[in-house]
């Protein structure tokens, strides 16, 4: 789930020029900010963030219900499934584990992805591979069900994207990738039983029929079986658009269009989980692609405009000075409050980011989104 751009294929056959959009005033919150109170908690609301291996810090556990620990890769040898390990250093995963020490209602789960990193392994299939059997269905499940027992924790996040793409070099197969999906997460939650997490990060849309197969995911198909998706409501789009607006017709996608496609799938609203970016996306392909919130506030303002507000979009855009072009989209309080209120409103459970590291040293984002969700 390393944002760098799943839609990139997508985004490159963009030829559409955005229409100006003028700087205007911004909501004032970041500027005088007022002293937080976190809203008290609500039961069944998320509010959830992915905390990688390689970031720093550790999460404060009082402004989240949940959190998947990013991350485990499979071990596939010549297209068969060996066993699955943690990525990075396992001292930081004790560490997050620790939290539910003291907070037991925080829940944690192992999020998986389809990239390889550890040294002493390699690419031999993944996903695709390891699904296409039941033998290595029931392998993989049987190791996270051990795991969980082991490690004291709550649930598995499986972070393969996507079923039928190939967009980072893993295997696949769209004949099959997309229906060996759904098995794969049957035969989780079978293993796993009824109490135990089982979560996605899921696309914006809905499986798409391409050459050869299907792309993306069974939403109705897998809706049985997991407790909810973490919908990656972001990279939506590159500049000079918006890559999370909450409803844009210029864009790419957006929030709004994602919902529709969720529902036509038959999936329900009550499952899934609105995600919002700790970042602004400038592009998929040059450098910088992405800068984190915490960059963006530290911008000379000499150089960029940060206070310029969409209404069409609903969120906060960056603009350079010098010419008043669109630099990139990101997402502040002011536009997760939107966020929050419009989620609650649809029926979801609430708001997940990616990534936790991404927020400025005074949590301005944790905080507004805990308020979002929690909001009565």
């Amino acid at each position: 789930m390393k944002k760098l751009s799943f839609l990139l294929f997508f985004v490159l056959v963009l030829s559409c020029n955005r229409e100006e959009v003028k700087p205007e005033p911004g909501p004032e919150e970041e500027e005088k900010p007022e002293e937080f109170v976190p809203a008290a908690r609500i039961e069944g609301r998320v509010a959830l963030s992915y905390v990688t291996y390689y970031s720093q810090g550790i999460p404060d556990p009082s402004l989240l219900t949940h959190i998947c620990y990013a991350f485990a890769e499979l071990y596939v040898v010549n297209g068969q499934y060996r066993e699955f390990r943690l990525q990075g250093d396992e001292s930081r995963f004790a560490a997050v584990v620790d939290l539910k020490k003291n907070h037991p209602g925080l829940k944690i789960l192992l999020a998986f992805t389809h990239t390889v990193v550890n040294k002493d392994n390699a690419q031999g299939g993944g996903f695709s591979a390891m699904s296409s059997t039941e033998e290595g269905r029931v392998a993989f499940a049987q190791d996270c069900l051990e795991f969980i027992q082991t490690r004291g924790i709550d649930g598995i996040d499986i972070g393969w994207e996507f079923p039928g793409l190939s967009w980072s070099g893993h295997a696949s197969n769209p004949a099959a990738d997309t229906q060996n999906h759904v098995l794969l997460i049957k035969q989780l939650r079978q293993t796993l039983g009824p109490d135990l997490l089982i979560t996605f990060p899921g696309y914006v849309m809905n499986a798409r029929e391409v050459s050869g197969g299907t792309r993306y995911i069974d939403l109705r198909g897998v809706e049985p079986y997991v407790d909810f998706v973490n919908v990656m409501t972001y990279d939506m789009d590159q500049a000079p658009h918006h890559h999370s607006a909450l409803e844009d017709s210029r864009a790419y996608w957006d929030c709004a269009r994602t919902l529709q496609a969720y529902r036509a799938a038959g999936f329900p609203a009550e499952k899934m989980v609105l995600g919002i970016p700790f970042y602004g996306r400038i592009s998929f392909s040059t450098s910088p692609s992405a800068i984190t919130y915490r960059q963006i506030k530290n911008l000379d303002p000499s150089l960029y405009s940060t206070n310029n507000w969409d209404p069409t979009a609903s969120v906060p855009y960056v603009s350079r000075i010098s010419t008043g072009a669109f630099y990139c989209g990101y997402d502040n309080a002011a536009s997760i409050a939107i966020k929050g209120s419009w989620a609650l409103s649809q029926g979801m459970k609430g708001l997940m980011c990616w990534m936790y590291n991404g927020d400025d040293d005074a949590g301005t984002l944790r905080k507004a989104m805990w308020n979002a969700v929690m909001k009565p």
